[in-house]
């Protein structure tokens, strides 16, 4: 065997290197689910807008002297959902072919900086993932520096507005968001997720007919993109339009029957229709799938008392406070239907149930 010569031996170690730290790269884009939680339910992938849909069942309460929940943060999806086709534009940047089909994702989601340093990575890419790293840690101000060091380095480096826009909305500086997520379009129109972005801080914003617009263009692009369909039928409910929440739902619902939440989401739009079967049943589903959804059972009991079904009613708040002793809304509604039953006494005890728990917040 001939031993190759010195020249060769060093081109062949530039090109193994060069190629690692762009698998490294693009691993590590690869994998990352955004990391925002943006005040978000991780139980499973359907429980990922709880809050959202706690606010929306606050909202459509029962008109009859219901007090509302105080107001929880909105939850509004915020998914990375990566290109393979963004992946091989980054292997390009370094003018080396990747064949990212082969990477294995689960190895390479922390880099070490320093070896990428000795490997002789870009300084734009460590300034990018040591951002990564300020960022996990909730370090958003010296995030936001290396992001944009990343960015004064290379202008065109799409990832690097996106974290910087997800940094910006953690301090909700909604404006800066927007802005950066609109130069990431500029550079790559053709990704839904960036459309999602900028509609998700323009919702925040109370932007909301350019954030519908937004989600609609995410839809476009992909049409099984069930983060925007479940944006923007939480945009559409704060509208009031509630028959496009419905068909928002629909869709929704085919893609993913399981999630419990659109379930309830759904059924508070037939709700706000006047459409208290249709309501109820939707409900029911929600509470099938999910036992323990207090909101759910609030919602239908909720539900029955505007038919008039007081027993019925008072079995799902009976099952709602169980759940959470603390529902406020619960306690009041309940009151009231004991109330109408003439159980002054136990309606008095829900009404001064509820003002303690109101005194206590």
């Amino acid at each position: 065997m001939k031993f190759l010569n010195k020249r060769t031996l060093i081109i062949l170690i530039s090109i193994t290197s060069a190629v690692l730290v762009i698998f490294i790269f693009c691993s590590i884009l690869f994998t990352r689910k955004s990391k925002e939680t943006q005040s978000i339910i991780t139980d499973d992938s359907s429980e990922e807008i709880s809050l959202e849909a706690e606010k929306d069942f606050l909202e459509e309460g029962n008109s009859q002297n219901l007090q509302k929940e105080p107001e929880t943060e909105i939850r509004v999806t915020y998914h990375v959902q990566q290109p393979m086709s963004s992946l091989s534009r980054l292997s390009r940047l370094s003018g080396m072919g990747v064949n990212v089909n082969e990477i294995d994702p689960i190895n390479f989601k922390n880099p070490d900086l320093d070896i990428l340093r000795e490997m002789g990575a870009d300084q734009y890419l460590i300034s990018y993932f040591t951002g990564e790293k300020f960022y996990d840690n909730a370090d958003y101000d010296r995030a936001l520096t290396e992001y944009t060091a990343a960015l004064n380095r290379n202008p065109q480096f799409t990832e690097a507005f996106i974290s910087r826009g997800k940094t910006w909305m953690k301090k909700r500086e909604y404006s800066r968001a927007i802005e950066d997520y609109t130069r990431a379009i500029r550079l790559e129109n053709n990704r839904a997720e960036l459309y999602n972005y900028r509609g998700f801080a323009r919702f925040e914003r109370g932007e909301i007919n350019t954030a519908i617009e937004d989600f609609s263009r995410a839809i476009s692009i992909n049409r099984n993109y069930i983060d925007a369909f479940i944006n923007r039928s939480n945009a559409y409910y704060h509208l009031g339009d509630f028959l496009k929440v419905i068909d928002d739902c629909d869709q929704i619902i085919r893609l993913e029957p399981s999630n419990a939440i659109i379930w309830n989401r759904r059924g508070s739009a037939w709700y706000r229709r006047e459409d208290d079967d249709k309501a109820i049943r939707d409900f029911t589903e929600a509470i099938r799938i999910r036992t323990d959804y207090a909101v759910a059972w609030y919602n239908r009991g909720n539900a029955w008392y505007n038919k008039g079904d007081f027993e019925k009613a008072l079995t799902d708040l009976n099952r709602c406070l169980t759940i959470n002793p603390s529902y406020t809304a619960a306690y009041i509604c309940r009151g009231n239907i004991l109330q109408h039953l003439g159980r002054q006494e136990s309606a008095s005890a829900d009404y001064a149930a509820a003002q303690r728990l109101e005194r206590g917040r």
